[in-house]
């Protein structure tokens, strides 16, 4: 193959096979070494294939949890087609409990990658060229990570075709969360979610909270979710669960597809939330305090919401520097507005 990337299992083989995805490095600790990724796969018989991976940033926990679990609960019979698991695509962040790599890499703005870049690159470029083309369905599990806390959702973003459009709307719903999220980019290109879809995958992904804590409800947001999605998708026999039949009521779809949704701070200082997740705001409302402690003369600056819907999320940290995203407002949705 031409990538760098060494495979020690063969993601074609029948059975249950346990592995590394292998990216050459060289570092002062080490000049001849690799960036092991452990992977897994499942193969039985025919049907679809599915990609699910967590741990592109190293400071979102629920989506790795949720894979292992994934990976020890499911027996090689429950499968119908082939089950590729990646537990943790950013394993030296993980264990710096980092968003970023080591070297500074964003993993999820490094797509479609290079493979005669960066380590980083590298990995990006194996997934773009030889996982995500093989797969039916696209699993990118996120928790909102350190810097930010959300209503605990499935998400994904609006695309333009209508069948993979309703593909991913249908697959977001299966995760049977209280929330859905449909976003857009504001922090740059190169996002795994973006390679995905622009290959006509249908991709599914999550924010579960975040804030850098990990809460039982989130994790099983994350496991109960991932199976319901993958039996949804069929690769794993068994009953899709829907909310009706779980006893719950439907669902709240936000969208945020505005810029003016994404509210960035004016100046650096101290961020101050004024509602509470899930909370209406109105256009014109006050929504967040930035506080100056080196300047107790100085009347806070206030964040001011540009658009009218609820609070889906806001900063989790104390500290903010001018332009970080410090409010999110998402407008309330129908499932048929969602699907067009």
């Amino acid at each position: 193959m031409d990538t760098p990337v060494i495979t020690t299992i063969d993601i074609d083989s029948p059975g249950r096979h346990f592995g590394l995805l292998r990216v050459p490095r060289s570092t002062n600790e080490g000049g001849w070494s690799s960036l092991d990724v452990p992977v897994a796969s499942f193969i039985n018989g025919t049907g679809p294939t599915a990609l699910v991976m967590g741990g592109n940033h190293g400071d979102e926990p629920e989506g790795m949890i949720a894979c292992y679990d994934l990976i020890h609960r499911i027996h090689l019979g429950d499968v119908r087609g082939r089950l590729i698991v990646i537990p943790c695509l950013s394993p030296d962040a993980a264990r710096g409990n980092s968003r970023l790599w080591p070297s500074g890499a964003n993993f999820n703005r490094s797509f479609p990658g290079s493979a005669t870049g960066d380590t980083n690159e590298q990995l990006a470029d194996y997934l773009s060229r030889y996982l995500i083309p093989i797969a039916d369905t696209v699993v990118d599990m996120h928790a909102g990570g350190r810097s930010g806390v959300c209503l605990p959702w499935s998400e994904m973003h609006p695309v333009d075709d209508p069948d993979q459009r309703k593909r991913m709307v249908e697959a977001m719903l299966a995760w049977n969360s209280d929330w859905h999220f449909i976003y857009i980019d504001i922090a740059g290109s190169g996002l795994l979610a973006g390679e995905a879809e622009r290959q006509g995958k249908t991709h599914v992904s999550t924010e579960l909270r975040g804030g850098g804590t990990i809460l039982r409800d989130s994790l099983d947001i994350a496991r109960d979710g991932l199976m319901n999605v993958l039996r949804q998708q069929g690769v794993l026999r068994g009953e899709v669960a829907t909310r009706a039949s779980l006893g719950k009521p439907p669902p709240t779809i936000l969208r945020a597809i505005d810029r003016a949704d994404y509210l960035q701070a004016p100046e650096s200082g101290y961020f101050e939330p004024l509602v509470a997740l899930g909370e209406r705001v109105n256009e014109g409302q006050r929504v967040g305090l930035i506080h100056f402690l080196e300047r107790p003369d100085r009347t806070p600056e206030p964040i001011i919401a540009q658009t009218s819907g609820l609070a889906c999320s806001h900063r989790a940290i104390f500290r903010t520097e001018q332009g970080d995203c410090v409010v999110v407002v998402g407008q309330p949705v129908t499932l048929e507005e969602a699907l067009s």
